[in-house]
C-alpha cells in the first residue's frame, strides 16, 4: 500500500469515528432509561392538576319597606322652628335598616318642598326634609313609581328627584328625561351588581304629560320585559318595584300574579309590591325554566296615617343574595329571607314612629303579642321558612 493510500484510509477511519461518536451523544441525549427499557415515554409528562378551583363566596344583603305616605298629620308632627325633622320616626327600627347593604323604600308621596304648598290627600306633597330622614335612616334608593306620582304634576317631581340627588339616594320610576329613563340604576355592592326597575298601575286618572311619558313608567307588559332584558345584561340580579293590587285587600289578585309571573320569566329575581296599603304574602315563583323568583306583594304602610290595625302593620322584608364563584363559572342564589312586622305607633296624630309590631303600646293594639303572631302566619303562609328576627 502507498503511503497516500494509507493516508486516505486513515483519514476514512478517523471521520467514521467522529460520526460514530456525534450519534451516539445524540441518542444518548434523546434517549431515556424508560425508552431503553421499552416503558413509554408518554409516562413522564407532568401529571395535570387535580385541584378544583378556588371557591369565592360572596353576599349582600337586601331590605325593603312599603309606602312612605305623608299625610298632613305626619307633616305637621315634624314640624320644627327651622323646618322639619321626620327623624325620630324612624329611629326605632334605624337598625333593621343600617345593618342591609342595600335599602329600598316606596317614596309614595312626592316631596316637592314647601315652596310648591305642601298637601294631604287626594293630592299628596310633602317637605324635602323626608328624604333627609330617609338617608339618615340608611335607605339607598326609593321608587317614585306610584298612584301619586303625578299628584303636583311635573314641578314636584323634578324637586323630589333633584333632593333624592342632592342627598345621593338613587331612585326609579320617574324621571327628569327620556335620557335619565333609559339608564337603568345599576349598584355594585360586595362584588355583585344589582339593576333596580320600577312601575306603577297608573296615576289616579292623572294623565301623564304629552310628551313626557318619562314622568313615570308605567306598567306595559311588553315595556316591562324589554327592560329585564335590557338589565340582565348589564347586572346579576334585577330587582322590580311595582306599584299593583287592589287597596285595603291582603291577599294578591289576577293582575299581580300575572304581572309576577310575566316579570320572573323575563329575569326578575326579586319583585317588591305596595298599593294595598295592607300586608299581603310572600312566595317563591318558579319560572318555566325552574328558575325561583321572590316576591313580596305588598309590604304595608311603612309610615302613614291611615285608620284601622293592618293600615298601621307594616314591615321590613330582607333577602341575602349570596354569588359563589369556582373558576370562571358562577351562581347567583337568594337566601334567608326574613320578615320584621312593624307598628305606626301614634297619639291623636300626633307623636309618630315605627317601632317593631311586638313593641305596639297596649292601649293602641289590644294583644300586640297576638298580632304579631298573626301576622307571621299571614307572611310566611306560602313560604314556611321565612324568618322573623326581632332584633
Amino acid at each position: 500500500m502507498t503511503k497516500a493510500s494509507k493516508y486516505h484510509s486513515v483519514t476514512i477511519l478517523l471521520l467514521l469515528t467522529m460520526l460514530l461518536l456525534v450519534t451516539g451523544c445524540g441518542l444518548g441525549n434523546q434517549t431515556s432509561p424508560h425508552e431503553a427499557s421499552g416503558t413509554p415515554a408518554a409516562t413522564q409528562s407532568p401529571k395535570p392538576s387535580t385541584t378544583p378551583p378556588k371557591e369565592q363566596v360572596m353576599k349582600v344583603s337586601l331590605a325593603a319597606v312599603g309606602d312612605v305616605l305623608i299625610h298632613s298629620s305626619i307633616f305637621k308632627d315634624a314640624k320644627t322652628k327651622d323646618g322639619y325633622n321626620f327623624q325620630p320616626m324612624f329611629d326605632p327600627v334605624k337598625s333593621f335598616i343600617e345593618q342591609a347593604d342595600i335599602a329600598m323604600a316606596n317614596q309614595e308621596s312626592m316631596i316637592g318642598g314647601e315652596q310648591l304648598g305642601l298637601s294631604d290627600f287626594p293630592r299628596f306633597n310633602g317637605p324635602y326634609e323626608v328624604g333627609d330622614a330617609l338617608k339618615a335612616t340608611g335607605f339607598d334608593i326609593v321608587n317614585l313609581a306610584n298612584n301619586h306620582t303625578l299628584d303636583r304634576g311635573e314641578a314636584a317631581i323634578t324637586n323630589t328627584i333633584q333632593h333624592f340627588r342632592k342627598l345621593g339616594i338613587a331612585y326609579t320610576g320617574a324621571y327628569l328625561s327620556v335620557e335619565d329613563q333609559q339608564e337603568i340604576r345599576v349598584m355594585q355592592k360586595n362584588g355583585i351588581s344589582f339593576a333596580f326597575l320600577s312601575y306603577t298601575y297608573g296615576t289616579n286618572g292623572l294623565p301623564v304629560p304629552k310628551g313626557k311619558p318619562y314622568l313615570v313608567n308605567l306598567i306595559d307588559i311588553p315595556t316591562v320585559t324589554a327592560d329585564i332584558t335590557k338589565a340582565r345584561k348589564l347586572a346579576e340580579v334585577v330587582v322590580v318595584n311595582v306599584h299593583f293590587g287592589q287597596e285595603y285587600v291582603n291577599m294578591p289578585n289576577t293582575s299581580q300574579k300575572k304581572f309576577t309571573q310575566a316579570a320572573a320569566e323575563a329575569g326578575a329575581d326579586i319583585i317588591i309590591g305596595h298599593h294595598p296599603h295592607v300586608l299581603q304574602p310572600i312566595e317563591w315563583i318558579t319560572t318555566s325554566s325552574g328558575r325561583k323568583t321572590f316576591v313580596a306583594y305588598s309590604l304595608g304602610n311603612f309610615i302613614a296615617a291611615q285608620e284601622g290595625d293592618l293600615k298601621r302593620t307594616g314591615g321590613i322584608v330582607q333577602l341575602e343574595v349570596q354569588k359563589t364563584v369556582r373558576g370562571n363559572e358562577s351562581q347567583i342564589q337568594l337566601i334567608n329571607p326574613s320578615f320584621i312586622p312593624t307598628w305606626i305607633k301614634m297619639t291623636n296624630w300626633r307623636q309618630y314612629q315605627i317601632v317593631p309590631l311586638w313593641e305596639a303600646p297596649a292601649n293602641q293594639l289590644a294583644n300586640a303579642k297576638a298580632s304579631y303572631e298573626k301576622t307571621k302566619l299571614h307572611m310566611s303562609q306560602w313560604m314556611p321558612e321565612l324568618q322573623f328576627p326581632m332584633k
